[in-house]
């Protein structure tokens, strides 16, 4: 008869692997740790792309915060108006 889940102690899902093994590298290594490879990798990130990829990326970033909060307000005020 096949085992329901829960029943094997030894299984688990990837997302509880992962999850727990996030938990213990963020109790081993600590906070400088994330840090410094993420300062490793923006190195590396801007070692491999031009200003133009950051001011491209810097415009994304900007257009979707903006539509967000524009549509938010525009939520809000619709709100107030019916009251």
């Amino acid at each position: 008869m096949a085992e329901k889940k829960g029943e094997n102690k030894s299984e688990m899902t990837v997302e509880e692997a992962g999850r727990k093994g996030g938990e213990e590298t963020a109790r081993k290594h600590g906070h400088e740790f994330y840090e410094e490879i993420g300062h490793k990798g923006g190195e590396k990130t801007a070692k491999t792309h031009s200003k133009e990829f950051y001011e491209e990326i810097g415009h994304k970033g900007g257009e979707k915060g903006g539509q967000r909060v524009r549509k938010l307000i525009e939520k809000g005020k619709e709100a107030e108006e019916k009251k």
